[in-house]
């Protein structure tokens, strides 16, 4: 594969299902739908931890977060370990960013050689009230409320700052773009759909909330039995602030952001394919995670469920094979090597993760049922770590000391059936467990991390002090006022 210019576009909190090209029978997205009929799709795409930051990291580093330390909203990416972007700038590639990174701070070595309108953790900080999780029960977070009571029709500093991010991204495209020596990399990052879940009128008004089916697994009666789902809901309270009309306008909100950032994606993509940029381009459309969207009860991301943990991934451009679809497992480590594949750069072995290939690559080969992605998340509301493997049909959820899952994705989509306690399943689960242990130690690796969030926790003046602040909600953006703490 020849080196090309590569533009990475990412989106916040949108979950793979809700796209037209996968046969959503609602979410309007003619633009990725248009992507997806000129390129391939990746339907088996995960996150690495479905929560910002651990997410963010991964997909620059290529490594996992029980590997670089990376591991929750409170340990934002430093730069203290190289990713993608600084092996292409060691090799003379220009690498520019538009919009959100979610890391420590501006000063960190991100490898980018500029970035523009940034996102960074807030006061380089970050979310510390989710680090304490040393022991049950979890701090309740209030600052959940938002979520319920920023739901409507209009623009928030989220869609305002994803207009700028777009006004930029067009802006580089149109006068940068063409005086850089080629091949160059361009990592746009939009922040919807992320809520607040109010959305612009124009896309707002594609979904009435009448129309719009109530999340399943929504009562309590259909919630899952078990204790780590049970202790999560007990620090996210977030569904106690809902009603079934608040899901539904909610829900219609979430789709109408989703089409708003489809709306923008086209205007990327016109702009490549519409000049002289598109012989020499590609392109990846994907989100750093879901959005459980009230379903089980649940909201935002922070699981491996499919709403939280499935995200959208499409390839687009010169060598991507055109209107075709592969269900080889792949997650966000794999942009690693595929950045760097695109623009013909080899990276020392030393950052070789072996789970990591190039996505375009894995584009061009025949489906590999037998690959496996690993996931893991030890953020806000875990009160033990969590560890997927996702092969072939399965998908095994792994509980530090508590009993895990397996799903069997093609019988049961909707994941609405725990089959790991059943003697028929046993063996299965059994297999991906010695899997899961061939990488890591669980318990150990949950014990190690707990300790050091509670360093983190520490040198913040301790669990009480960081308690009293209260807990945050949404990063603002670069400019704006961040939402008072709530502590009750």
């Amino acid at each position: 594969m020849k080196p090309k210019n590569l533009v990475i576009i990412m989106a916040d909190e949108h979950a793979g299902r809700y796209t037209g090209y996968v046969g959503h029978p609602v979410v309007k997205t003619p633009n990725l739908d248009r992507m997806a009929g000129r390129g391939t799709v990746f339907t088996n795409a995960y996150t690495t931890s479905p929560i910002c930051m651990p997410a963010r990291a991964a997909f620059a580093t290529g490594r996992y977060p029980h590997d670089t330390g990376y591991v929750c909203n409170a340990t934002p990416y430093d730069g203290a370990l190289p990713g993608w972007p600084n092996r292409l700038s060691e090799a003379g590639i220009p690498v520019t960013s538009i919009g959100k990174l979610h890391y420590r701070d501006a000063s960190v070595a991100s490898g980018f050689d500029e970035e523009i309108v940034p996102m960074h953790a807030l006061d380089g900080i970050g979310d510390v009230f989710g680090a304490i999780r040393q022991s049950a029960p979890l701090p309740v977070r209030f600052g959940v409320r938002q979520v319920a009571e920023q739901v409507g029709i209009g623009e928030s500093s989220y869609t305002a700052y994803d207009r700028t991010i777009l006004k930029e991204t067009l802006g580089w495209l149109d006068r940068s773009a063409p005086r850089l020596q080629e091949p160059w990399v361009l990592f746009v990052s939009f922040v919807c759909p992320h809520f607040p879940l109010i959305a612009p009128e124009e896309f707002a008004a594609l979904y009435d909330p009448n129309t719009i089916d109530l999340p399943k697994a929504s009562k309590p009666e259909d919630w899952p039995d078990h204790p780590w789902f049970d202790a999560f809901r007990s620090s996210y309270i977030t569904d106690t602030f809902f009603d079934d009309d608040l899901r539904r306008r909610a829900t219609a909100a979430y789709f109408g952001l989703v089409s708003f950032v489809d709306a923008l994606v086209g205007q990327v993509v016109d702009a490549i394919e519409g000049g002289p940029l598109h012989a020499n381009t590609r392109m990846i459309y994907t989100s750093d995670h879901g959005e459980n969207l009230g379903v089980r009860g649940l909201w935002q991301k922070s699981n491996f469920y499919q709403e939280s943990a499935h995200v959208p991934l499409v390839l687009s451009g010169p060598d991507v094979p055109a209107a075709e679809t592969r269900t080889t497992p792949v997650s966000l480590v794999d942009f690693y090597p595929t950045a760097l594949h695109c623009a013909g750069v080899s990276g020392p072995a030393s950052d070789v993760n072996v789970d990591a290939r190039s996505l375009f690559a894995i584009a061009n080969e025949p489906d590999d049922p037998d690959r496996t992605v690993f996931g893991e998340y030890h953020g806000a509301g875990a009160v033990n770590g969590m560890y997927m493997l996702r092969e072939g049909p399965w998908k095994y959820v792994h509980f530090a000391n508590m009993a895990p899952q397996l799903f069997n994705l093609v019988e049961d989509p909707e994941e609405l059936h725990d089959l790991a306690g059943s003697p028929a399943h046993a063996a299965t689960v059994a297999a991906f467990k010695s899997a899961l242990e061939a990488r890591l130690d669980p318990v150990a690796v949950d014990a190690r991390i707990k300790a050091a969030q509670l360093a983190v926790v520490n040198a913040h003046g301790g669990a009480e002090a960081v308690l009293s602040r209260g807990s945050m909600g949404a990063t603002p953006p670069p400019g704006n006022r961040p939402e008072a703490p709530r502590r009750a």
